[in-house]
């Protein structure tokens, strides 16, 4: 206990010799531009925020790069979700489609700024993993897959051993079946305007998804086996990941 308060002392020491505020709103922002030392994104990021008060831009590793923003006292997750925004199309043309921002919570203090780091950073690991089609996730929307980041791999394999038994069904890496099932996950389990948006007939569709319950055992037509199947696919890119 002595030691946080000593670390906690040091922490606003710090900040007073530096003229930083230690008592702001701030968010944590972290850009993942999938490059090693990219100079270039960091200079276009400074250009866009580098000249506001109270907001710092830093490299924290070869790809990744921290901004740390100050926040008025009306500004929300609204106007962070702008921010995210503005930060992607500054960045150059070419490293806009690979390019990923994750931001954390807001905090009042700056001893809590570490904390939205660490809820950035998280929030880009469990985008990679369960969002990879998102460029921007925030900590505060990640639902489900925060649960299932952070499932030891005992319980991971022990549920999907009750999904599917002792194998994992081919199927799951089967590119056009899982486009089918996510086009219907998409379409609230409605067959006629999945059908309609993959240009098929609907007696087609029906005939693909008895195909995909056989494979896997699990009738997606259902709300109850549907659910159970996109969780089951959640943990199962948990634990590739782990591997």
């Amino acid at each position: 206990r002595q030691m946080c308060i000593r670390d906690r002392v040091d922490i606003y020491n710090r900040a007073k010799k530096l003229h930083i505020a230690a008592n702001a709103r701030r968010v944590v922002f972290l850009v993942d531009t999938a490059q090693e030392k990219d100079n270039a994104s960091m200079e276009c990021i400074r250009s866009l925020l580098g000249s506001k008060t109270g907001d710092f831009i830093t490299a924290v590793d070869e790809k990744s790069i921290i901004v740390v923003k100050e926040l008025a006292s009306e500004e929300g997750y609204q106007e962070m979700e702008k921010t995210a925004k503005q930060i992607l199309n500054v960045l150059p043309a070419e490293k806009q489609e690979v390019s990923h921002i994750a931001y954390g919570t807001i905090v009042e203090e700056i001893k809590e700024v570490s904390r939205s780091y660490k809820e950035a950073r998280m929030a880009m690991d469990v985008g990679r993993i369960f969002f990879e089609e998102k460029n921007i996730i925030a900590y505060s929307s990640l639902g489900i897959g925060r649960l299932i980041y952070q499932l030891p791999m005992s319980l991971c394999n022990m549920f999907i051993k009750e999904v599917f038994g002792e194998k994992i069904p081919d199927i799951l890496d089967d590119e056009e079946a899982m486009s089918t099932i996510n086009k219907f996950f998409e379409n609230n389990l409605n067959i006629s305007e999945t059908a309609r948006q993959l240009y098929v007939h609907r007696n087609t569709l029906v005939y693909r998804l008895e195909r995909i319950e056989k494979a896997i055992g699990l009738d997606i037509r259902t709300f109850d086996d549907a659910m159970t199947f996109r969780i089951a696919v959640m943990v199962i890119a948990h634990m590739r990941d782990q591997m």
